[in-house]
This record gives C-alpha cells, structure tokens and sequence, in this order.
C-alpha cells in the first residue's frame, strides 16, 4: 500500500463559477493564514489561507485560449463570469499563489489532501480582524521572514 505525499499529489481548484480552473501539483512553498489588508478587502473575508506554489507546479486547466476565461488584474487573475479572484503570480519569485478555500471538495465538502498543504501559520497577524486562539505561530510579516508575535 502506497502513501500520498504533497510532493506527488495534484490539487485542482476553481473560480466560483467553474469557468477558470487550474492544478498545482507538489508540495507548496508556502501555507499560511494571511491577515493582510489586501486579502481582506479581495475576498471580504478577516483571512485567507494562501498557498504559494513554485511557477512551474502551476498550469491553467480550462480550455485555450486560457486569457479569454479571466481578466489579468496586475498580478492577480480573476473569472470573466463571477469574478471570483483565483491566483496571483509573482514574476520576481516566480511563483503562484492560490486561496485554499478554492481546491476541489471531496463529497463531504471537505478540501481533499488539506492535511498535506494546510496552513502552518498565521501571517500579517497585526492587521488582523479578529483572533484566532489555535497553536499556529504570528508573525507580523511572512512567516520566517519576519518578527514572530507568538
């Protein structure tokens, strides 16, 4: 019997609607709980958990052309027809980031394979809207790249 590792696992996420879809295969770089005041104000929710992925990890998944399914907005892309915000990517990391709560749900509405790419952390923390009382660190920045609150 073999085991799934997040280094061999694809994970398939979606906009709202269904229209823009994408997968990202592998162990992510980042899996975090951001409190930022951008992340508030895009998906009006106090966080998100974000998951950066190398670029490479990243393909588009719904039909060619994939520009005619979303509107690039700076560094983000959101749906044409919901205009749910799916994905950013950065050019100077070379890398993507994707919102958990957008990966395909298994029949019991659970996220599948959340325990291999769940967030370790809470970051931004000091922006927060509210607190949360778990035993994942704050930092008041990225996690290990900046001052640690907890």
């Amino acid at each position: 019997m073999s085991t799934t590792t997040a280094d061999e696992t694809v994970f398939k996420g979606s906009c709202f609607c269904g229209a823009l879809t994408y997968t990202v295969k592998g162990k992510p770089i980042l899996s975090a709980y951001c409190h930022c005041t951008l992340c508030q104000r895009l998906a009006a929710s106090p966080c998100v958990a974000t998951i950066h992925f190398p670029a490479t990890a990243f393909n588009w998944t719904h039909a060619q052309p994939h520009e005619a399914a979303f509107d690039k907005y700076s560094n983000r892309f959101r749906c044409k027809s919901c205009g749910a915000c799916t994905t950013s990517y950065n050019a100077i990391a070379s890398k993507y980031s994707i919102w958990g709560a957008q990966l395909e749900r298994d029949e019991n509405g659970k996220i599948r394979n959340w325990d291999l790419i769940k967030p370790t952390a809470h970051m931004f923390y000091e922006t927060r809207m509210m607190d949360y009382n778990d035993d994942l660190p704050k930092w008041d920045g990225y996690e290990g790249k900046s001052r640690r609150l907890s």
